[in-house]
């Protein structure tokens, strides 16, 4: 092999394409992982074919599968040498029997940041009010401004559920309310509530990764408020908000019921049109639960409990 054959032009990288049946995939994402590929992708190779096979989760949670029947599997690496290495000890391996090498080629090295950046973009919630990430000017009329970027926690504004939340909230005089964000994710509903005249907001959640994203989120914003793990929440809130998934919120009943107060208000996100019913069984006990809001097949329910 000659010196120049591993150069990499400026701004170039190797993709190694691979054709992997179903039951190889995820073994042979674990193994190009391992030998440092910069990404590993996983697409249908029967795309825009008859043969093309939907493969989709329930919204907000993983796909039923690791790939599909033929998987194409794309590996990015920084140099041609380290994508032909790589092929050449993979393809040794018990699990490689019944893949096969679509080939290497070299890829134009974007600018990965920029990209990220250009596909989020501030986002409307309700009039005057936007969720902005940093790099982007606050817009023209703007007058509650959440700045908020993507991370390692849930809830950048724009999800359907959150947006709904966010505009509940909007939507509500929260002065001199104590305010329970469970399940707080980015933390930003707990934002959007002290942003709208909650004097008081805890938000709790079972990942510490949420909880330091909360915090780092209101400081930035200039919210004050509590976060921590779910222990934190006590006594009991003239608000709460839960913005997880149905099957959660179901669990969840008697425990958010108790931290409501009297004449207090419950907002719960995160739950598909044919849960409604589900959810108003699981409330009954406490609560009448009501949708208030819907967008892109997600439910907003809304209860208010009654003075004892």
């Amino acid at each position: 092999m000659t010196a120049d054959t591993d150069a990499t032009p400026a701004g170039r990288l190797f993709e190694l394409a691979l054709l992997v049946p179903e039951d190889a995939v995820e073994d042979l994402s674990d193994a190009l992982e391992a030998l440092d590929a910069l990404s590993v992708s996983v697409e249908d190779a029967d795309a825009e074919t008859p043969a093309e096979q939907a493969l989709f989760g329930e919204p907000g949670m993983p796909a039923p599968k690791a790939g599909w029947v033929r998987s194409r599997l794309v590996a990015l690496f920084p140099t041609q040498l380290a994508a032909q290495e790589a092929l050449q000890l993979i393809a040794l391996q018990d699990f490689f029997a019944d893949c096969a090498s679509l080939g290497i080629r070299a890829v134009d090295d974007q600018d990965w940041v920029r990209l990220t950046q250009s596909q989020f973009t501030p986002v409307d919630i309700a009039p005057g009010f936007w969720i902005v990430p940093s790099w982007h000017d606050t817009p023209t009329g703007a007058r509650q401004v959440i700045r908020l970027d993507p991370g390692l926690a849930f809830g950048t504004g724009t999800h359907p559920t959150t947006r709904m939340c966010l505009r509940w909230i909007a939507r509500h005089d929260l002065s001199g309310q104590r305010v329970l964000d469970y399940g707080c994710g980015s933390g930003i509903l707990a934002i959007g509530a002290g942003k709208f005249g909650a004097t008081s907001v805890v938000a709790v959640d079972i990942d510490p990764a949420a909880v330091e994203s909360t915090r780092l989120n209101a400081a930035h914003n200039e919210v004050v408020l509590d976060a921590g793990l779910p222990d934190l929440a006590e006594g009991i809130f003239d608000l709460v908000l839960a913005n997880i998934l149905a099957t959660p919120l179901q669990v969840l009943a008697p425990l958010l019921c108790q931290h409501l107060a009297p004449g207090g208000r419950l907002v719960l996100a995160g739950i598909l049109e044919r849960q409604a019913d589900l959810l108003k069984a699981a409330y009954a006990p406490w609560v009448s639960l009501d949708v208030s809001d819907t967008e892109d097949g997600w439910i907003l329910m809304t209860a208010t409990r009654l003075p004892a």
